[in-house]
């Protein structure tokens, strides 16, 4: 029988003593990889495609095997690991269009904004899709608000993703390499007729798309959204991941008198996967595994940085993903059909969009070589969502009441000191579930919501993960009491509007 408490008694209260006061406070990173799945890399099975940088940091830490996103899609992820809330708890935090204004309101307790009342330098570089501005964008000058507004020193920005417009970099909140004379539109109703698209003029791409990617041909593909001018300041995919890693390399280089925050978001694996020609072909499985080693380097760059500038022994690493796997996800690139065999999830089913365990379950690694032991590996329940509760909890900050509503302290986990992480999590797709125990939800959805958009559940489904991590066997049947119960908590947790 589940235990009755619906909310740990861990949450909001360190059980280790906190590093400020002693001057022992870590520099911190948080590495966000893009739609790589829990059998993505070698250090959780992947046997067609080796990651040794990122096996390296998990040979030196905790690697676990119950970590989470706090969604199987990027934007929402994004949010909840920024604000310590549920993304299903604030409309608009669906998957955004590149000109949407910025979903995080200025001035609320964040990770960054946490941190940085701590007295860290906090920078974040990388893909952002957060949305900035607070309406019409003027891409031809400052854009605000955005990372600044909620806590960030500096930030160096994919704006939304790669495959969609603007393709251009962001620096402190301005394009990089603007000629004023060729200044930059953008739109997402109507076409800019300065530019081919990709449905109009199939012959000019480098790289077919699948599904919609069909709008302005930036560098010979197609995206989402329309955009003119800007020329010179439009970014080459092949080199994107070389230019993230050159500025997160640089912020870590600058980072010597105070402690540093650096949330390092890759665009790697997203589409489109467009890998710099010395990782083409250095895997077994194709071009979307290729870009998982072009990951890899991007890790490695993090840590030579530390080394070079003798920081890691007192550097705290977290490495996740925003979600999990998808394979064909609108580029017509060979990544199904080369499959060769590679599982992205492992064992899970499920991926990016789904609310089968691979949608958020996915690599989840700590090092913090001063204090974390090597080579743990951990089944605690843990999320993305934790962060900012349990590094103000490392950093001797007291978080305002209404603050971070569903993070929770799981710090002695999250540093391989104890077995206990979260005592149950709201996984968040289309449709919600929910974790307790070895115990998985998926509650059934009104008959006609299921026919209208395709993605409901039609009947109730609970998986005993101890004994079905594959979610084969529904056992809602011989479980009366533990679906009535799981129920119960879920209504509970929607409608209080918190869990912390």
């Amino acid at each position: 029988m589940l235990r009755r408490s619906f909310f740990p008694t861990l949450a909001g209260v360190s059980l280790i003593p906190s590093l400020h006061a002693a001057g022992e406070r870590p520099n911190i990173i948080f590495i966000l990889a893009d739609d790589i799945g829990y059998g993505d890399v070698s250090c959780y099975g992947a046997t067609k495609v080796q990651t040794p940088n990122l096996d390296k940091l998990a040979a030196r830490g905790v690697r676990f095997t119950d970590g989470h996103a706090c969604s199987a899609t990027c934007t929402p992820t994004r949010y909840g690991l920024m604000t310590g809330q549920y993304p299903w708890r604030k409309k608009g935090t669906n998957i955004l269009p590149g000109d949407a204004a910025l979903i995080i309101e200025a001035g609320r307790t964040t990770l960054p904004s946490m941190l940085k009342s701590a007295g860290y330098e906090t920078g974040v570089v990388g893909k952002w899709h957060l949305g900035l501005g607070a309406g019409s964008i003027d891409w031809n000058t400052e854009v605000k608000p955005g990372p600044r507004e909620i806590g960030f020193d500096y930030s160096f920005l994919v704006p939304a993703t790669g495959d969609r417009t603007p393709c251009v970099y962001m620096e402190n909140q301005r394009v990089v390499g603007l000629d004023p004379k060729d200044p930059i539109k953008v739109s997402y109703s109507e076409p800019l007729t300065e530019e081919p698209t990709g449905r109009d003029r199939p012959d000019l791409l480098k790289m077919k798309y699948s599904r919609g990617h069909d709008m302005t041909i930036i560098n010979g593909i197609s995206r989402i959204g329309y955009m003119s001018g800007g020329k010179k300041a439009r970014w080459v995919d092949e080199d994107m991941a070389d230019v993230l890693a050159e500025r997160a390399t640089r912020f870590i280089g600058r980072m010597r008198q105070k402690p540093f925050f650096l949330y390092f978001a890759t665009h790697d694996i997203h589409v489109p996967r467009v890998p710099h020609k010395r990782f083409q072909g250095t895997s077994q499985c194709g071009v979307r595994c290729d870009a998982i080693r072009q990951f890899d380097f991007q890790v490695g760059s993090i840590l030579a940085a530390l080394e070079k500038n003798k920081l890691t022994e007192n550097t705290l690493i977290v490495l996740s993903s925003d979600n999990g796997p998808v394979v064909d996800d609108g580029y017509a690139d060979g990544a199904v059909e080369n499959l060769n065999g590679h599982q992205p999830a492992g064992a899970l089913r499920g991926g990016k969009y789904s609310s089968y365990e691979g949608g958020t379950r996915v690599p989840f690694v700590v090092s913090w070589p001063q204090r974390v032991k090597a080579g743990v590996v951990s089944d605690a329940l843990v999320c993305q969502i934790d962060l900012l509760s349990s590094f103000a909890a490392l950093t001797g900050q007291t978080l305002p009441a209404d603050a971070a509503p569903d993070s929770i302290n799981v710090l002695p986990a999250l540093l391989g000191e104890s077995k206990k992480g979260r005592d149950h999590l709201v996984e968040h797709a289309r449709n919600l579930a929910i974790r307790k125990g070895h115990w998985k939800l998926l509650p059934k959805e009104d008959a006609p919501n299921v026919k209208k958009k395709g993605n409901g559940n039609s009947v109730t489904e609970l998986f005993d993960l101890s004994r079905d991590l594959s979610e084969t066997t529904n056992v809602a049947g011989q479980n009366p009491q533990v679906v009535a119960e799981l129920t119960a908590m879920l209504q509970r947790i929607q409608s209080t509007g918190r869990s912390r």
